[in-house]
């Protein structure tokens, strides 16, 4: 077997360096409008996140003998309607931190990014997310947009998600819920900029999909808890320290299933040139993919 066929993800991974450039271009000369691509993603997630508990708001009837079912199928519903923020992430052009955890871990896997970059293109992703999501939580403070019923499931979801640091084993739980959140996302992603999937609908598919599993299965996103506390916070009330230390664990299980189970994994997988580094007999004398990716020749 020729051993390029070893490496079937050579596109994924360059597609992700060229982006990357671009990225750690923009965080440091047009730091302004990083943040205003930034803030577009947050605003995505807080509209389609208000819509998600909006939908599960109107399965949710107060009477006697509701069964669980009407309440499932609002769930299913909701968290459908919220898979498309990605697509229109996507193809808005904006940033989403949790995203850039995987090109940033693939760009520092290949020695393209050094951590002082890689921390100004995550922390300014992060702020420009959160700014997003404080812009639409004022908006519909100042309106109705939200109901009653909206925000009463809002309020017991902040409430669940804090809860978790109850115990020892509630953070382990959150951690694991972060992890696989972040490992779905950049799956998706993954297929994405793969370059298998061509097709714009199958595309929006995969997006749709790995959002639906994360929001109906009840997986933790750094973004989506952060724009929630501060929708809730800017309405109503949300303990700031412990929506703090719930985002920082989230950030932490996010950036493993993103960053190491997804980025680093897969840069591993396809590092051709570290490969035949170690296998000199099998070089043919072409330019590896690490070589153009900024490693040394590997002949």
């Amino acid at each position: 077997m020729e051993h390029q066929r070893l490496f079937p993800g050579k596109k994924f991974i360059s597609s992700v360096l060229e982006m990357l450039e671009y990225k750690s271009d923009m965080t440091g000369a047009m730091k302004k409008r990083y943040l205003m691509r930034a803030g577009m993603a947050g605003v995505i997630v807080g509209l389609l996140y208000i819509g998600n508990y909006t939908i599960q708001a109107g399965f949710v009837v107060d009477r006697v003998g509701q069964d669980d079912f009407t309440l499932h199928i609002g769930k299913l519903l909701g968290s459908a309607f919220f898979g498309f923020a990605l697509v229109f992430i996507y193809y808005s052009k904006s940033e989403l931190l949790t995203s850039n955890m995987m090109i940033t871990s693939i760009g520092a896997y290949f020695k393209r990014i050094t951590p002082l970059q890689t921390t100004r293109v995550l922390s300014l992703c992060y702020l420009g997310n959160f700014l997003g999501g404080l812009f639409v939580a004022i908006l519909v403070a100042l309106s109705t947009i939200i109901s009653d019923d909206a925000m009463a499931l809002m309020e017991h979801s902040v409430d669940s998600k804090i809860a978790f640091l109850d115990s020892p084993s509630g953070v382990l739980d959150l951690l694991v819920r972060a992890i696989l959140c972040n490992f779905f996302i950049n799956l998706a992603m993954l297929m994405v900029y793969n370059g298998s999937i061509r097709d714009d609908l199958m595309k929006a598919i995969a997006m749709i999909s790995s959002v639906f599993v994360f929001a109906y299965l009840g997986f933790e996103h750094s973004v989506a808890n952060t724009v929630l506390f501060t929708i809730v916070g800017v309405s109503e009330s949300v303990p700031v320290v412990p929506a703090m230390l719930n985002v920082g664990i989230v950030l932490i299980g996010n950036f493993i299933g993103g960053g190491v189970l997804i980025g680093l994994y897969y840069a591993y997988l396809n590092d051709e040139a570290r490969y035949l580094r170690q296998h000199p007999e099998l070089a043919e004398g072409g330019v590896a993919v690490g070589e153009q990716m900024g490693d040394e020749p590997t002949s």
